[in-house]
């Protein structure tokens, strides 16, 4: 598979996991505690795969970037976390960088 498919995939996987730590209530819920870690799991082995043939800092940040932006959208959308100017610029940067080094990736 594509370095940066399991690398989307990563990202993914992050949002996921990221999202449900609030649905967890402080893991005090064991059955979406055992899927953070699942999902966890499985987003950290698709980051591994993708750092077999993508520089570990182009893979580390792509995978925050996906996992920071996605988790920040899904709060405005679901969590009717706050919005503004400078937080959407903010996730704009991010989206930036994130296909900026997409753009500039050389492999190992």
């Amino acid at each position: 598979m594509n370095a940066w498919l399991f690398l989307l995939i990563a990202g993914l996987l992050e949002i996921v996991f990221a999202t449900l730590i609030v649905a967890s209530k402080g893991f005090t819920r064991p059955l979406v505690t055992i899927c953070i870690i699942v999902v966890a799991v499985l987003s950290l082995y698709c980051l591994s795969q993708a750092a077999k043939t993508l520089p570990i800092g182009t893979a580390y940040a792509v995978w925050t970037g996906i996992g920071a932006a996605g988790t920040a959208i899904i709060g405005i959308f679901f969590m009717r976390e706050p919005t503004n100017f400078f937080r959407m610029v903010s996730l704009l940067l991010i989206v930036s960088g994130v296909i900026g080094l997409k753009l500039t990736e050389t492999p190992k």
